[in-house]
């Protein structure tokens, strides 16, 4: 049976993801830092006829989160597949344009994005290219691409996180292991910034799919809608 890790699983895209793999028969192992959230996830899949198991972790503390990635590899019998895409929580996060920006402000998202992204990165990995295959998937906005001064900190780390991603995806060229990065360039469910349209996260989560499946040479994909 194979199965996909999604770190920074919610009740958007990640559970739209989450349906997309688990109607393809695989398992899933969620992780995120909120185990009351992860449950609930659990409960709906589950009723859908999915396997689906909580693994909670902050990505910001590095053990715990490569914990957790382990305890999903033996849960399931190895990751197959991961995705990143966390979030910040809600009214917790420090946005600053470019000139406003102080070190700390960009050092965090640093920390959250891409660092995090890294030590997932590592916990699942090595088994990946003992097996000879493998698929790594990481979301971002499209600020990582073109950004908006009032996220300058946000996108900072986001454009670092997707510079890195296509990185890994070159180097890993040949090896069988898929690595990708997904630029989301709309609003997700609700509208977040004026005039960006709005999408269902179901409309969304096909493209990790085909990026597993029948896109395995492409390093990125900006989804428009």
């Amino acid at each position: 049976m194979s199965s996909i890790a999604i770190v920074g699983a919610g009740p958007q895209l990640g559970l739209a993801i989450a349906r997309t793999f688990g109607t393809q028969g695989y398992d899933v192992a969620l992780v995120s830092r909120d185990p009351e959230k992860l449950d609930g996830l659990v409960g709906k899949l589950t009723t859908e006829g999915i396997t689906a198991a909580a693994f909670p972790a902050d990505v910001l503390d590095r053990d715990a989160l490569t914990q957790a990635l382990k305890d999903a590899a033996e849960r399931f019998g190895g990751i197959d597949v991961l995705e990143y895409s966390p979030l910040g929580a809600f009214g917790q996060v420090v946005l600053a344009t470019p000139a406003e920006s102080d070190y700390s402000h960009i050092q965090h998202e640093i920390e959250f994005q891409l660092y995090g992204a890294i030590a997932a990165t590592k916990a699942v990995l090595p088994a990946m290219r003992e097996a000879g295959t493998g698929t790594l998937l990481y979301t971002t906005g499209a600020g990582s691409l073109d950004p908006l001064p009032v996220v300058g900190n946000v996108n900072a780390a986001a454009a670092a996180l997707r510079n890195w991603a296509v990185n890994l995806h070159k180097e890993l060229d040949g090896t069988g292991i898929q690595a990708a990065h997904i630029g989301i360039d709309v609003s997700i469910a609700v509208s977040l910034i004026p005039g960006q349209p709005v999408i269902q996260p179901e409309d969304i989560s096909p493209v990790y799919w085909d990026l597993h499946t029948t896109r395995r040479d492409q390093a990125e994909l900006v989804f428009k809608g």
